[in-house]
Parts: C-alpha cells; structure tokens; sequence
C-alpha cells in the first residue's frame, strides 16, 4: 500500500508561497492530501494565489481534498485536539485535521508545527514529514541539487516561512549530526 500525504497548512504553503509545486506533485503526485480545514485555510480571499497554486495540483489529480465526517473516528480525533478534550492540548485546526486523518488512514503526516505535533507523533505513532526532510528527498531522487536546495531554502525564508536553519545546506549537515534531525523546531 502506498502511502498518503496528509499536508497541513504551514507545510503545504511553503511550497505554493514560491510557487515550486513540482517537486510535491514528483515526490507524491496523487498520494497528496489537502485536508478540508487546510484548503479552507488556503481559500484566504487576502492570498488568492496560493488557492490557485492549489488548485493546480488539485487539478492535474496530484491532490485531492478530503473531509472528515462527522461522527466518525477521524471526527472524534480531531475534534478531540480542535477543543483540547481528552487530556489533549488544544492546537490548530489543519495540524488537527492532518494528525486525525494521518492515525485513522496510516498516512503521513506532513508538517512543520513540531510544537503542537509532536505529543502526537509519539502517542499516535505517526509517519511524519516537514519541508527539510520534503527537499531532502528530492535531492536524493536527484530532482534537485544541494544549490537548487539552497535556492529554494532561501525563497521560502523570504516569504517569512519559519525554517530550523538558515540554508538547507546548514540543514543537511544537522540532518547528519543527529539521529532524528528534530534540530530546532520550526514553530
């Protein structure tokens, strides 16, 4: 079974921010899963174009949305996180949406919010991945070089997206010095 991609805002927006969407659609082209909260979130009328970059993934069938229907698991989870029930703290709707969907289906969960997903990566046993480890991949696949890494890490800063360090370069190497690259959250 492959895996899917449960993307949450903070993680899916640091791509569509600089407009480099072809390494999603390369890595995870139809496995990705913009959760309902998440391109609600993304429907922002004040940032239009990142809908519309979206909606290109959404289009050419790399993406797809999925709701969580009430009264289900999924539902139950995430409303569980959303109000903070159940000894759970209370966190964001797109970080809840993406950890309730990414336990209940075995997915991955795609973030950069260690801190309000890490309790849950632990309790849940949850796959996870963030932006580093996203262009990590890509330039193991060869998709793209460690420069191309550099550019895009640097575009992504400007943009104001809150990485762990200052280049992917720096990034790399604290991949390579530690066991589970935690490093430095990113929020």
């Amino acid at each position: 079974m492959t895996n899917e991609y449960f993307f949450d805002t903070d993680c899916l927006s640091a791509f569509l921010w600089i407009n480099d969407i072809n390494i999603l659609s390369e890595l995870y082209g139809g496995r990705i899963i913009f959760p309902g909260p998440v391109y609600e979130e993304l429907s922002n009328p004040a940032i239009p174009h990142l809908k519309r970059r979206a909606d290109i993934l959404l289009a050419n069938k790399s993406a797809q949305i999925q709701e969580i229907e009430f009264g289900t698991e999924e539902y139950r989870v995430y409303q569980a996180l959303v109000y903070g029930q159940e000894g759970n703290k209370q966190i964001g709707k797109g970080e809840a949406v993406g950890i309730a969907l990414a336990k209940i289906h075995n997915g991955v969960l795609a973030s950069n919010n260690y801190k309000d997903i890490a309790p849950y990566i632990d309790k849940y046993g949850l796959k996870h991945i963030d932006t580093g480890m996203i262009l990590t991949e890509a330039l193991k696949k060869n998709l793209i070089t460690e420069e191309d890494g550099n550019d895009i890490w640097a575009r992504m800063l400007a943009k104001n997206r809150k990485l762990p360090s200052d280049s992917f370069t720096e990034y790399l190497h604290m991949r390579s010095t530690s066991n589970e690259c935690k490093g430095k959250p990113y929020i």
